[in-house]
């Protein structure tokens, strides 16, 4: 089971964080694309209009895969994943004061 549990970490660690990064990378490089387009065919309509979809489209990815980024992040500080073998602290609330 060791042996499984450091594959996923490797193919997490190696791959998909990194594929993660570039595909960021690649929708920032999308949205750029397209204000450049709409910038600079600005006298032409259908250029314009095809400049405002790539940015729109863009935007649309960058969001989801901030979300989905986040929702990992915060499913994995709620269930305790990520490698913390220990069990959630459970808060405590101190006694009163003057017993």
């Amino acid at each position: 089971m060791k042996d499984f549990a450091y594959l996923v970490n490797t193919l997490i660690t190696k791959v998909l964080n990194p594929l993660s990064y570039l595909f960021l990378a690649v929708a920032v490089a999308y949205f750029l694309m397209g204000v450049l387009k709409y910038v600079r065919q600005s006298g032409s309509d259908d250029d314009r209009e095809e400049g405002r979809k790539m940015m729109i489209y863009g935007i649309i990815a960058l969001f989801v895969m901030v979300s989905v980024w986040g929702l990992v992040n915060v499913l994995g500080g709620t269930f305790n994943f990520g490698g913390a073998n220990r069990p959630p602290q459970i808060p405590t609330v101190p006694p009163p004061q003057g017993f």
